[in-house]
């Protein structure tokens, strides 16, 4: 078994999961939604794109492209997250929290895609 091959498949789907857990719930309700939730998909996903970058084939660059979009919507999503609770004068409310939770399901349909490119990359090694 490769151990680089396992940690960076768990990196990944852990990217994968953990932006999924914060994008359940009611899209209009912050309460559905935890930051530190957000945090840690955003960091994993940096993890995953940065365990990306050695990669040198076609495959490796989709995956990273596909690891670079959901970072920038990730943090995007954190940069909203913070402006609504820390500068805007009307707080969290049920807009900024729907942009956060759109921004991170467009991260989750990219995570999504790296995690089945990541299974027919795969599929291919084994035949």
């Amino acid at each position: 078994m490769n151990t680089e091959k396992v940690v960076f498949a768990f990196f990944i789907v852990l990217a994968l999961t953990l932006n999924f857990g914060f994008f359940l719930g009611e899209m209009t309700n912050p309460e559905h939604h935890n930051v530190y939730e957000l945090f840690f998909a955003t960091a994993v996903s940096l993890i995953a794109t940065v365990m990306k970058f050695g990669d040198r084939t076609h495959m490796g660059a989709i995956l990273l492209a596909t690891s670079l979009v959901a970072d920038l919507q990730l943090i995007i999503a954190a940069v909203i997250w913070g402006w609504a609770v820390h500068v805007s004068d009307v707080g969290m409310d049920g807009a900024a929290i729907a942009s956060i939770v759109s921004l991170s399901g467009g991260a989750l349909l990219a995570n999504l895609l790296s995690a089945v490119l990541l299974s027919i990359e795969t599929v291919m090694i084994r035949r």
